[in-house]
């Protein structure tokens, strides 16, 4: 399962602010910036943490790793 700190890291790898993400998403700010604010596994429903891993995906991002030792890396670069 996605981490905070993986949120946070693809984030910054994208180059995109907390709105971006929530609008690639489709969910508001104020979850995504609830969700960032854990270091493990937010408390969320699955399926909300799932749909932001999507987005982040279809950005280029792969997660590594496991919720103990997370991990993410840039695959390609997005399309401005």
């Amino acid at each position: 399962m996605l981490t905070g700190s993986q949120i946070r890291g693809a984030r910054a790898m994208l180059g995109w602010t907390i709105r971006e993400l929530a609008a690639h998403a489709q969910m508001s700010v104020p979850t995504v910036q609830r969700l960032e604010q854990h270091d493990g596994v937010p408390p969320s429903r699955s399926q909300t943490l799932l749909d932001l891993k999507a987005a982040l995906e279809r950005a280029g991002i792969a997660f590594t790793g496991t919720p103990e030792e997370p991990g993410v890396v840039l695959r390609r670069r997005p399309s401005p």
